[in-house]
């Protein structure tokens, strides 16, 4: 089988390093640019937001299978353009990619389905969204209805702080994703993030993850794209499971199809779970950003025909079969980030932290420049490992971290504190 992975990034790199293991993979092409990922498929020069030129590549190598990472490439059409012509893809369609690209149309989906979540308000104006937010208590919760990188969510302790942020939002800091904003009650509880792959009627359900969100130890500073993430999630037992798939998950398969949309790909559901039960806290349309990392480490199944099933309404009978192991994601990223940073500083180290027990390092952010590799983003690496225990795992990451030079890198030292009960104290990367 012929595939083309969109997208160049660490989650991009773990998804294309589960599907290299596939016997029934015959060539893989990957978007040009990730050293990582340049080293396991053929790179070729794609932009997934450009779907008629991503179109006709794919006709003219032969692709069986288009594979969509990131959100951006599903919101510009691009499962549209290859369903139209008849090209398998791993995604959803625009139509319903609105799942994700607009969370005032995730509201309406769990009204419609009774999916439990927090209550909220829609404003397109700056004056009725702060006459709201004087009816609710704090802390609030204020997002940007549309796509913001991970990082249209402000969580304001002070009514001074959350006007600010409407101001941000509407006043054009996310462009078009910020043009209305949707106010949400604070829900008290642990996050978890659950995966699901979908083929339109039927899900095949995976595993869950709990991601590090704010930049810094503690949980503090701002969101950003994910600073970490480990796997299996402790609050996410097999009753949150089993409510999870039954009240969320499989009504809104339904009502995507009932309305015309129906969803293929992943659907992931963040949660916030509080006293054993789970709310919606919002959907994305594809995998999770480190999450995804760990996923792919842990699963014992082959990954590909999983991904085809639900591109083509099949996926293939039985349960994904997972490793007992825990895993660890720690990610280095540049001085700066989620704010300004630089970019073009050497990194070494890579093969060394590789070389450890169980560790593998996925490229995000990175570039090769002249075989030196050197950072060219926010967050650059993802750092991996398996272990016995949770203890272990993280053990493993970090000493995976330790091994690779980067003076101008940070990471969180505390990824998994809150389940390991350990307090702070890692070193910075």
């Amino acid at each position: 089988m012929k595939v083309l992975l969109i997208g160049g990034g660490g989650r991009e790199h773990a998804i294309g390093w589960k599907v290299a293991e596939s016997p029934l993979l015959s060539a893989l092409y990957v978007q040009a640019g990730n050293p990582g990922l340049n080293q396991i498929g053929e790179p070729v020069e794609v932009n997934g937001e450009a779907p008629g030129a991503t179109q006709s590549f794919c006709e003219a190598n032969g692709v069986d299978l288009v594979i969509v990472g990131p959100e951006a490439p599903l919101a510009a059409g691009l499962a549209d353009a290859l369903d139209a012509a008849g090209i398998p893809c791993f995604g959803p369609t625009a139509a319903a990619a609105r799942l994700e690209t607009s969370k005032a149309f995730a509201k309406e989906i769990c009204a419609a389905t009774g999916a439990p979540t927090a209550a909220h308000g829609q404003f397109a104006g700056a004056d009725a969204a702060k006459a709201f937010l004087r009816g609710q208590a704090p802390p609030y919760v204020v997002k940007a209805d549309g796509l913001a990188a991970g990082k249209g969510v402000v969580i304001a302790e002070t009514l001074a702080e959350a006007d600010a942020a409407i101001d941000d939002m509407i006043g054009g800091r996310f462009g078009d994703a910020g043009a209305s904003v949707v106010i949400e009650e604070f829900m008290e509880g642990e996050e978890a993030s659950f995966f699901a792959i979908c083929d339109g009627t039927r899900i095949a359900p995976l595993i869950a993850a709990q991601d590090h969100k704010r930049a810094f130890d503690g949980d503090k500073g701002p969101n950003t794209g994910g600073m970490g993430a480990y796997s299996p999630a402790p609050p996410f037992t097999d009753v949150v499971r089993e409510e999870t798939i039954e009240k969320i998950l499989k009504p809104t398969l339904a009502e995507m199809a009932r309305r015309g949309a129906p969803f293929k790909g992943v659907l992931y559901a963040g949660l916030m779970i509080d006293a054993g039960a789970p709310r919606l806290v919002e959907f994305n349309v594809r995998f999770g950003d480190p999450e995804c990392q760990t996923l792919m480490r842990r699963m014992e199944s082959d990954l590909l025909p999983l991904l085809y099933g639900a591109a083509t309404g099949s996926l293939p009978e039985g349960d994904v079969k997972w490793r007992a192991e825990h895993c660890a994601c720690v990610v280095l990223a540049a001085e700066g980030y989620p704010g300004g940073y630089d970019k073009g500083a050497r990194i070494n180290g890579v093969a060394d932290a590789n070389a450890l027990e169980d560790v593998v390092v996925f490229h995000a952010g990175t570039k090769s420049d002249g075989g030196v590799l050197r950072a060219n983003g926010g967050r650059v690496l993802n750092v991996t490992a398996l272990g016995n225990t949770l203890e272990q795992a993280v053990r493993r990451a970090y000493e995976g971290v330790d091994a690779i030079d980067w003076p101008t890198g940070y990471c969180r030292t505390d990824i998994a504190a809150r389940a390991l009960k350990r307090g702070q104290g890692r070193r910075s990367a």
